[in-house]
């Protein structure tokens, strides 16, 4: 019995290693295909490394990052999230209701565009565990209510924050003007470490692998698989608030039309970074890398004055690419 037991443990230890060392060749995958894109336009083009362009691409980055993190712990339970991006842009306006039309502190504003991502998170949790809609409509249906939300709200003009002292400052101020590099990139650099420790070392982020794995098995083992499904989704509603906080901030505006398109940006970033769609594996690094590329080739393409529709298309053959090579790689497994 117990040479069972030990030779079961070590074939459980050596899947575990052969786990580790899969995701560390995507990484290391996902890292080598953005030097190469950078090795490349920097090629291409004298101006891709210039300090300003770098900074335009890290801006780029911030915001689809913080949005593709939040999509991560989703993806890895095997759902999707199609609202993120209106999300995004609720949470936003919501921003500018509460600080310009209802007069709150700045922080009290914050909080309450961050709170109504939550809300819209625990709303998308909450049809898809208790009245069993597939994530792809609960979201979709979502995606849906928050753009019309935003404009039913702001009767679609813009809200400006022109007049609020030191909002802006929240991403486009400089924490020491030598650097001359925005708050926004400190902060999703700094979210995407917490979230990596929340996905790495709590037990939302293990019940989140255990249930994109087998969620069938995690539910019988005792767990409460619908209050943690609920909960990740409202993980992911809270990453869309501080993106639309962000967003705002750096435009120093509400923008009620904004934000369709950046789910799927967000999406394809998380997969580009090795996260599987069928879910049970995944990791903050890799989605912080796929978002770098995705901001390095839309930003490459841009300067070298591709077409915009020409860009969306090679987005999409990158995107089909990466899915396929996690098929692959799944089918080796």
């Amino acid at each position: 019995m117990n040479q069972e037991i030990t030779s079961s443990a070590k074939n459980s230890n050596s899947k575990m290693n052969l786990l580790f060392k899969h995701e560390a060749l995507q990484q290391l995958l996902a890292f080598a295909s953005l030097i190469i894109l950078i090795l490349f336009f920097s090629t291409a083009s004298e101006f891709f490394l210039q300090f300003t362009n770098i900074l335009g691409i890290l801006l780029a980055t911030a915001v689809i990052g913080v949005l593709a993190l939040g999509v991560t712990f989703v993806i890895i339970t095997g759902g999707i999230d199609l609202s993120v991006g209106t999300m995004m842009t609720l949470s936003s306006v919501m921003t500018g209701v509460f600080i310009v039309f209802l007069d709150l502190p700045i922080a009290l504003g914050v909080l309450g565009g961050i709170l109504t991502g939550a809300v819209c998170g625990f709303l998308n949790g909450c049809t898809i565990t208790k009245m069993k809609l597939p994530p792809f409509v609960s979201t979709l249906a979502m995606m849906m209510i928050a753009r019309g939300l935003s404009l039913v709200i702001t009767g679609a003009i813009p809200i400006h924050f022109a007049a609020v002292p030191g909002f802006s400052d929240i991403s486009m101020g400089v924490i020491s003007q030598n650097l001359h590099i925005p708050n926004i990139v400190f902060i999703f650099f700094g979210i995407a470490i917490v979230a990596g420790v929340v996905l790495n070392k709590t037990i939302l982020g293990r019940y989140a692998f255990a249930m994109g794995s087998n969620e069938e098995a995690t539910r019988l083992s005792g767990v409460n698989t619908d209050f943690w499904k609920i909960s990740i989704y409202i993980v992911s509603g809270i990453f869309a608030g501080v993106a639309g906080v962000l967003m705002a901030s750096r435009l120093n505006s509400a923008q009620p039309a904004l934000g369709a398109g950046y789910e799927l940006e967000a999406i394809a970033a998380v997969v580009i970074g090795g996260t599987s769609l069928k879910g049970g594996k995944g990791n903050i690094l890799g989605t912080v890398i796929g978002a770098l590329i995705m901001s390095v080739l839309t930003n490459g393409l841009r300067i070298l004055a591709v077409p915009h529709e020409w860009q969306t298309v090679v987005i999409g053959i990158v995107l089909i690419f990466a899915v396929y090579a996690d098929m692959v790689r799944r089918s080796k497994r």
